[in-house]
């Protein structure tokens, strides 16, 4: 179990996370949807995820939900390195209706993101755009190199969900033992 907190002007955040869990959450942002998506990735990635925020969104929801993303990350990197034995590489396409996103990912302990879910405006009251500064920030803390790609797609629910769940299941399938692996480096190291 790893816990990490953030405490700042603009954020209050407490994270727990089991990676060899069954999915389950707690998770309470104060964004209702952005609840829903990490609900989404705690029950895909079978992590179990224990979530509070209490963020300045009087202003607006930025902070919080880049914030969520740092210390997500940090919890995932103390979760996963060194790693040894386990897939590294892991890829998924979720499917919601109309709607298709792909996501690839290298727990490489390098990070980078590639972000291509072209879109404007809000689903709800959370604004479309911070999906990506929310991924940013999870792979930079994390050490994740990860591409998130709509294939297809209108509904921007749809496509915001499918991203979540994408990055959730490659994030599962990265982590698979795998006894031959050894360090999948042939650095020696990750």
């Amino acid at each position: 179990m790893q816990t990490v907190q953030r405490i700042t002007k603009e954020t209050q955040i407490s994270v727990e996370l089991e990676m060899n869990g069954t999915g389950q959450s707690l998770i309470e942002t104060g964004i209702g949807f952005f609840d829903h998506m990490l609900e989404a990735f705690a029950k895909h990635s079978l992590i179990d995820l224990k979530l509070t925020c209490k963020g300045d969104t009087h202003i607006d929801f930025h902070h919080s939900v880049e914030d969520v993303g740092i210390v997500l990350g940090q919890a995932l990197r103390a979760s996963i390195y060194p790693i040894e034995r386990v897939e590294r590489y892991g890829n998924a396409v979720v499917v919601m209706d109309e709607a298709a996103v792909e996501c690839a990912l290298d727990l490489s302990n390098r990070a980078y993101l590639v972000y291509e879910i072209d879109m404007e405006g809000k689903v709800g009251e959370f604004d479309v755009e911070l999906a990506e500064e929310f991924f940013r920030a999870l792979m930079v803390n994390a050490g994740i190199s990860a591409h998130i790609v709509a294939r297809r797609g209108k509904n921007k629910h749809h496509l915001l969900e499918a991203a979540f769940k994408a990055f959730a299941v490659a994030l599962r399938r990265s982590l698979v033992k795998n006894e031959r692996a050894g360090i999948p480096s042939t650095k020696g190291v990750l």
